[in-house]
């Protein structure tokens, strides 16, 4: 499997490009802020991929910036769940009022082909079966993904050695607890986990080594 990726700019939200191999559609995840469809389109060429669709793991503003601009530009849908939608036009609804204050008057606009994804529903892309899980508690509408029972993306939901927070509007502890414990903790120690901020890992790693999910372990 192909996987490519690149650290936005602001916050450092990793944006994933993931195809069987080159030269076979793609599928792109979180493309992050400022606009970074020119990111995008430049592994896209590098590689010969042809771009199907554009994929948000949460409705956070650092995850959604540029999927209009990659969505539209390559008329391709985009999918969130159906919890989260409402974020891609009202980002200011999912954040604190310091950083919403930063945005000013920015307007959003929602792609023109948006698709509202749900619990176990797949997305078929050539070569790779892609299936979402809801797993809120970082935002309401969170969503992990799983890639041939070989990739795990996280997005906020894991990290290396940390969880997302869920202090932010939508987010809840208690969700995400939930989360950690029928979502994250059954999942194979095989999976490759790449996650929405920092490095990637595995399942395995972080089930010995992650407080977050050794706690829960002692809690099921």
């Amino acid at each position: 499997m192909l996987v490519l990726s690149f650290p936005a700019p602001a916050f450092g939200t990793n944006c994933w490009i993931l195809a069987s191999r080159p030269g076979e559609e793609c599928v792109i995840f979180d493309p992050g802020m400022p606009d970074v469809s020119h990111k995008v389109s430049a592994l896209v060429t590098q590689y010969s991929l042809k771009p199907v669709a554009v994929v948000a793991t949460h409705g956070h503003l650092d995850h959604t910036f540029s999927i209009a601009p990659v969505a539209d530009g390559y008329q391709i849908p985009a999918y969130i769940h159906s919890e989260d939608r409402v974020l891609l036009a009202h980002p200011e609804k999912a954040l604190s009022p310091a950083f919403s204050a930063t945005l000013g008057q920015s307007v959003f606009i929602e792609p023109k082909d948006v698709r509202e994804l749900r619990n176990e529903a797949r997305i078929e892309i050539v070569g790779m079966n892609i299936t979402a899980f809801h797993a809120p508690g970082h935002t309401r509408g969170s969503l992990i993904f799983t890639i041939d029972d070989e990739i795990l993306i996280s997005g906020d939901v894991l990290f290396a050695g940390s969880i997302g927070r869920t202090d932010l509007p939508t987010g809840s502890a208690q969700d995400m607890e939930n989360t950690l414990k029928k979502k994250i903790w059954p999942l194979s120690d095989s999976l490759r986990v790449l996650p929405g901020h920092g490095d990637e890992t595995t399942m395995g790693h972080e089930r010995r080594t992650n407080p977050y999910l050794k706690n829960v372990g002692t809690l099921r």
